[in-house]
């Protein structure tokens, strides 16, 4: 089993594991960095994997007097960098964390040598989850009942059943007034008009089942950033480092490889059906 060690900087709590090369991982709305889990053992062995739980979310503390919108998720994840003497790395986002992860990238070019975009989209969420729905669910059923309707939406068809309570039991712990701020956030939040800006290289990931962030919107973050390649993988839904783990860490591992990086041994075969759109 990878050590790994927890440490608070700011109002956000950090799991690092391993040594080398950073790579930073930021998880999606009411999500944590749990949802990383299955990527610990394969990356660090010849990485530093950065695991972020986001202000109010997850662990980490939720004081009412700051914001939790993107634009503070941004200087978050930058007081991480710091604290860690991170000067660049390889930032991996999840839906709202890839939009947090756009929006860092466009802010401090500088800090992300490569891009990882994982369910995620140019602006706000698919037509299922847009900010009045969720809002209304909030106040109709309560924050964590409405963000486990969430997750029920969120697996592909055949996913674990013990896979959708662990997401369930995860997203339970962000609060109400986080979890307003961050939709309000990510709905107003809108990257289509500067996705040109973005020159680092850049793989976009999504399930072919997912309906929270549809493939038709990881097909506009790939045709807008210049350096970019889709891969749609299988039998996924929103969450394909959870579903199809040893899909996803191959892509990760051949994308880390092709920007000069040392990459895990991971099954050729983890890929042999999986689509890919260019």
């Amino acid at each position: 089993m990878t050590p790994n060690r927890t440490i608070t900087i700011g109002d956000t709590v950090v799991q690092v594991s391993g040594e080398g090369t950073p790579l930073v991982f930021v998880h999606g709305f009411t999500t944590t960095a749990e949802f990383w889990r299955e990527q610990v053992e394969t990356f660090s062995v010849r990485h530093q994997m950065i695991r972020i739980n986001l202000p109010g979310h997850g662990r980490s503390p939720r004081p009412e007097n700051r914001a939790y919108t993107i634009e503070a998720f941004v200087e978050d994840v930058l007081r991480v960098y710091r604290e860690l003497a991170i000067d660049s790395a390889v930032l991996v986002g999840l839906s709202m964390g890839g939009t947090v992860a756009q929006t860092f990238a466009l802010t401090y070019p500088d800090r992300v040598r490569a891009l990882v975009l994982v369910g995620a989209t140019p602006h706000g969420l698919g037509a299922d989850v847009n900010v009045d729905n969720v809002l209304k669910a909030i106040e109709d059923l309560g924050v964590v009942a409405a963000s486990q309707k969430v997750i029920e939406r969120s697996f592909g068809s055949d996913a674990n059943p013990a896979l959708v309570d662990f997401a369930k039991n995860e997203v339970a712990q962000t609060p109400a007034f986080v979890a307003r701020q961050a939709i309000a956030s990510l709905n107003a939040s809108d990257s289509r008009a500067r996705l040109g800006e973005i020159h680092v290289p850049t793989m976009v990931v999504v399930g072919d089942e997912d309906i929270i962030t549809p493939p038709s919107e990881s097909q506009i973050l790939a045709a807008g950033i210049p350096n970019s390649q889709l891969y749609c993988i299988p039998r996924a839904g929103h969450f394909p480092m959870l579903e199809r783990p040893d899909t996803f860490s191959r892509l990760l591992g051949d994308f880390l490889m092709r920007q000069g990086l040392p990459a895990p041994r991971i099954a050729a075969s983890a890929t042999s059906h999986m689509q890919q759109n260019v």
